[in-house]
């Protein structure tokens, strides 16, 4: 049986390229549809990497406790100072390794569309950079604490108008100057524009209020002992998690989002793709009706014909996958690109990601699809009456 297999399905590929026409219709349409389920699993991909690489286990997010975004967090400088000295906070010199930050929405229009979206503006402290490890000023220079200056990461440089480096920038009725722009590894803090959290408070009339505390834990990974400190005292209502779970919580809307309506849109496209791939594999069996039934009388069973068929169309669904997914490659991969998060109303800006895993996910779906198209055909055929198949013309 094996040995009839391989030499019924050599001959089936021998004659494929007499049938190309049809051929590459199927594996064009597969290609398509392996095209735009990478691209939309690269976003998601992206849209998690941005946030995931925001995130360090060795720094802890304290926010006012029930609020799951800086955007509804408020601390008072009471509240700060109680977090600054909790247990579970790396020190140097006696002082602790936190950066209170303030954060805020500001209006910028698109490169592509002209059309305003809210960017984030954040206001850090000294400590701000000691809490990134990734973070470093790749033009121009920090900006200056107590002036109206702003340095902006490039995912916000890549996708808005109107922050060029050493000119000024209206955010509300003030004027601000672009003095710098920041890298931060790819991580979400590249979608932000940052200042001196105290010229941002006196500017937004906050007060000496902040929306989070970033702090550098003793322990990485561990942000238990800060939240147990903070927990059993009764001046600061605090909740804290590690900059991995935080950033993580956030991307989990979104990832999700996406994720589903791009699945669902190939599910449609790859149901038309299957008929394509039916009406080749139809064809093929068609064209070799006379060839099948031969074998047949010759005592060749109808499992190496059904085998021969799949064979033929899985290699149609893998041609294709390879095809889809090399060109999702090259169109996407890298692809700098913004969205809103729903979580916190502001765009995030990140970078289309064809990663192995996405690669893979696609051509998988595209060998099923192939086998999906396969399957009647293959049935067609062996279940030919001989008699009927040697009659054909």
């Amino acid at each position: 049986m094996r040995g009839q297999s391989f030499v019924v399905t050599r001959m089936n590929l021998q004659t494929l390229p007499q049938r190309w026409g049809a051929a590459a219709v199927a594996v064009v349409g597969i290609a398509g549809v392996v095209m735009v389920l990478v691209a939309t699993l690269a976003i998601g991909r992206g849209f998690r990497t941005a946030l995931d690489f925001a995130g360090s286990a060795a720094v802890g997010v304290v926010v006012r406790g029930g609020s799951d975004a800086e955007l509804s967090s408020s601390l008072s400088g009471a509240e700060v100072r109680v977090i600054a000295d909790a247990r579970g906070i790396v020190r140097v010199d006696g002082e602790p390794v936190t950066s209170p930050e303030l954060y805020v929405l500001v209006d910028l229009p698109m490169r592509a569309t002209g059309t305003a979206a809210n960017v984030p503006f954040r206001g850090v402290g000294p400590n701000g950079t000691a809490v990134r490890d990734r973070f470093r000023i790749v033009e121009g220079r920090m900006f200056t604490p107590g002036l109206y200056e702003v340095v902006v990461g490039r995912g916000v440089l890549s996708q808005f108008r109107g922050l060029k480096v050493g000119e000024p920038v209206r955010f509300g009725s003030l004027e601000w100057r672009v003095v710098g722009v920041f890298d931060d590894g790819g991580s979400v803090s590249e979608s932000e524009v940052w200042t001196d959290v105290h010229v941002l408070q006196g500017v937004y009339r906050r007060g000496n209020s902040f929306t989070s505390v970033r702090a550098r834990l003793e322990t990485p990974g561990d942000a238990s002992t800060l939240a147990a400190s903070l927990r059993g005292d009764p001046r600061v209502n605090a909740s804290v998690k590690t900059e991995q779970q935080f950033y993580a919580e956030q991307s989990q809307v979104m990832v999700t989002l996406v994720t589903t309506v791009g699945t669902f849109i190939a599910v449609l496209m790859g149901i038309g793709a299957v008929f394509g791939a039916v009406n080749t594999m139809y064809s093929a069996v068609a064209a070799r009706t006379r060839e099948i039934a031969t074998l047949r009388a010759l005592g060749f069973g109808a499992g190496p014909v059904v085998a021969s068929v799949l064979v033929e169309a899985v290699a149609l669904g893998l041609g294709g996958g390879v095809l889809g997914g090399a060109a999702a490659y090259v169109a996407f991969n890298g692809v700098q690109a913004s969205t809103l998060n729903f979580q916190t109303f502001s765009q995030l800006t990140f970078a289309f990601s064809v990663s192995p895993g996405v690669l893979a996910t696609g051509v998988a779906y595209a060998v099923v699809l192939g086998f999906v198209g396969g399957l009647l055909p293959a049935v067609r055929a062996a279940t030919m009456p001989v008699t009927a198949g040697l009659r054909a013309s």
